[in-house]
């Protein structure tokens, strides 16, 4: 039989699993708690909680939420980072913080409703972020419609330079 301390805890993970746009999952086996804190610092700063749970807790709330089973990622130390908006800088905190410590390791973690590995974990983290997402698909909506002004624009401006030069041609003269 649970107990209700245990039973609070699975509720507290599903809340976290249906509140965030991600969660990634890493190996924090060798951390000090120097390191730990400075990387909930970093996680905080882009947006993100750093959390850990049992694992045992973590696969049965995964099971009454129906989601795909993250077993094989949730083996031994592991530390849960939950993104509240966008996943992208928390996946890049997470990766430069691995890079920077040689310790943590990623195994992977769940993004709109699939499971992902390390290695899309990383791809995730090379992404640019929403903002620059959408700014540069919003250039690439502009592009056209500036070209098509600025081809409307050229005869009047051919003309104007026309007149302006035969207008400095009869001053000088």
């Amino acid at each position: 039989m649970p107990t209700a301390e245990k039973a609070a805890l699975v509720a507290e993970i599903k809340d976290r699993f249906v509140s965030a746009s991600g969660v990634i999952l890493a190996d924090y086996r060798g951390l000090t708690v120097k390191q730990m804190q400075a990387l909930r610092a970093k996680l905080r700063d882009a947006g993100g909680d750093l959390k850990v749970y049992k694992n045992t807790l973590t696969q049965i709330a995964l099971r009454e939420l129906a989601l795909p089973s993250m077993d094989e990622l949730l083996e031994g130390p592991t530390v849960l980072a939950f993104a509240t908006n966008d996943p992208v800088p928390v996946a890049k905190a997470l990766s430069d913080f691995a890079k920077e410590s040689k310790v943590l390791e990623l195994k992977g973690g769940f993004v709109d409703g699939s499971v992902i590995g390390a290695e899309q974990v990383k791809a995730l983290a090379s992404l640019p972020s929403r903002d620059v997402l959408v700014a540069q698909v919003m250039g690439l909506l502009v592009s056209p419609i500036r070209g098509f002004m600025s081809m409307c624009n050229a005869p009047a401006g051919a003309f104007a330079r026309a007149v302006k030069a035969v207008a400095d041609q009869k001053a000088a003269a």
